[in-house]
C-alpha cells in the first residue's frame, strides 16, 4: 500500500493562495522531484480546473522556463485523479474521475498505488484528513506573510500529532518541511 501524502505551499500566515508565494527554479524543481516519487496526482476540482487551465500549455511552450517546463511535463503524463460531484469530462491526458464513496476509492487507491499519491488540494485533504486517509505531509512555508487568504485544514474537528521528519532550506528562504502522521 502507498502513502497517501498532501503537499502544498502556504505563506507564514498558513495563507494558500498559490499567488502569494516565491516561485523560482528551485522550487518547480522540489514539487518536480516530489511528484515523480509518487505513483499518482489526488486533485478536488477546483485545482484540478486550475492546473488544467496552466499547464498542459507550460508543458508544450518550448519558450517556458526549464523549470517550469519539466515540471509541467512530468504532470501532464501523469496518473490524475480528480475528485468532482458536478463535473464528469476530463480531456487532460490520463485523468481519472474518482468514482463511488470518497474514503473508500480513496483507501482503494492507496492500496493499488505502491509509489504513493500526492494530493495537492487543500478542501480536498481536510476531508481526507478528518478520515486519517493522509499519511505525510510536505508543506513547503514561504517568507511571506499574505495577511489574507484561505488556510490549511480550515474546520478540522480536532489537532494532529505531527513528527517532523526532514527539513530542506532554499536559497530564496523558502523552507520545505516534511512531516508524518504521528503514532498514537
Amino acid at each position: 500500500m502507498g502513502l497517501l501524502t498532501f503537499g502544498l505551499n502556504v505563506t507564514l500566515d498558513g495563507c494558500i493562495d498559490h499567488t502569494q508565494g516565491i516561485v523560482d527554479d528551485e522550487l518547480h524543481d522540489y514539487w518536480r522531484q516530489l511528484m515523480e516519487q509518487n505513483g499518482a496526482m489526488l486533485f478536488g476540482r477546483i485545482t484540478y480546473e486550475l492546473m488544467e487551465g496552466a499547464w498542459p500549455a507550460v508543458a508544450r511552450d518550448e519558450k517556458a522556463p526549464r523549470a517550469m517546463r519539466e515540471w509541467a511535463q512530468k504532470l501532464d503524463a501523469k496518473a490524475k485523479y480528480v475528485v468532482s460531484g458536478s463535473r464528469s469530462d476530463f480531456p487532460w491526458q490520463n485523468t481519472i474521475k474518482v468514482e463511488g464513496d470518497l474514503r473508500e476509492a480513496i483507501s482503494a487507491l492507496k492500496a493499488k498505488t505502491e509509489r504513493g499519491v500526492l494530493v495537492g488540494a487543500p478542501k480536498l485533504a481536510t476531508a481526507l484528513e478528518e478520515w486519517g486517509l493522509i499519511d505525510e505531509y510536505r508543506i513547503v512555508v514561504h517568507p511571506v506573510i499574505s495577511g489574507r487568504g484561505p488556510t490549511l485544514f480550515h474546520g478540522l474537528s480536532s489537532a494532529r500529532q505531527l513528527e517532523l521528519l526532514s527539513t530542506q532550506r532554499f536559497k530564496s528562504g523558502v523552507q520545505a518541511l516534511h512531516f508524518r502522521r504521528k503514532a498514537e
